[in-house]
């Protein structure tokens, strides 16, 4: 591929795990499980292309909605996830990151990722930076929160703040903006992920249901991306 066309950084909305098992007469979870799969996937397509940044809407604040038993059942995915493929980050010289309120997290899962990041934090193929318990407008209250109180203890004067000081308040601080937005399933919005990032990023929408989306449909995203021209408006 051509090295100065590839995005740094792509973000993507795993869409479909649940119609994915549902077509097939399976339990909700099942879809979670194949998904899975994809997510590994992804990250040997981004490997593989050149990509810096894989940031992945893994749990949204939208998602405590479902049934508890859902809800538990995808936190111990994400914990054996966690145990299995731990060595094989350091291994692959991939750092592990998260994004969002991880203290509403079970502490089991929370210990879990603090000490993978822990270890991984030097690696610097790729980072896989993980989307959990994570809302755009949240992030965005959280910022002015955040905000606010630096202003009353005059850490930052009012017409101080700009772009670049309010992106330093988001959970992304120090993480470029995704130059590609992937969508698998088909679907046309954006499920408040990333609200302030996307706001130039390209823009793919794949009608596959993710546990059916692989390698090469991540390559074909890629591809896609490198024919357009980017011009932020101007």
């Amino acid at each position: 591929m051509t090295e100065n066309k590839v995005p740094g950084h792509v973000a993507i909305i795993m869409d479909g795990n649940g119609r994915w098992a549902s077509q097939r007469n399976l339990p909700r979870i099942a879809g979670h499980r194949a998904g899975v799969k994809s997510v590994e996937e992804v990250i040997k397509g981004a490997k593989e292309s050149g990509v810096k940044i894989l940031t992945l809407y893994t749990f949204s604040t939208e998602n405590w909605k479902r049934p508890k038993y859902e809800v538990e059942a995808l936190f111990k995915l994400l914990e054996n996830y966690i145990d299995a493929k731990a060595d094989n980050l350091t291994k692959n010289n991939i750092r592990l990151s998260v994004i969002g309120r991880l203290e509403g997290l079970p502490d089991s899962v929370r210990n879990k990722l603090k000490v993978v990041m822990e270890k991984t934090k030097d690696n610097t193929a790729l980072t896989l930076n993980l989307a959990l318990n994570y809302g755009a407008r949240t992030e965005i209250l959280d910022a002015v929160r955040a905000i606010v109180d630096d202003c009353a203890s005059k850490k930052i004067r009012a017409e101080e703040i700009d772009e670049k000081s309010f992106s330093d308040h988001l959970y992304t601080k120090g993480i470029p903006d995704p130059d590609l937005l992937i969508r698998t399933s088909g679907e046309m919005r954006l499920s408040n992920f990333l609200l302030w990032q996307l706001s130039y990023s390209e823009l793919y929408i794949s009608k596959k249901l993710w546990p059916d989306f692989k390698k090469n449909d991540f390559l074909k995203a890629i591809k896609e991306y490198q024919s357009r021209q980017r011009r932020y408006g101007g």
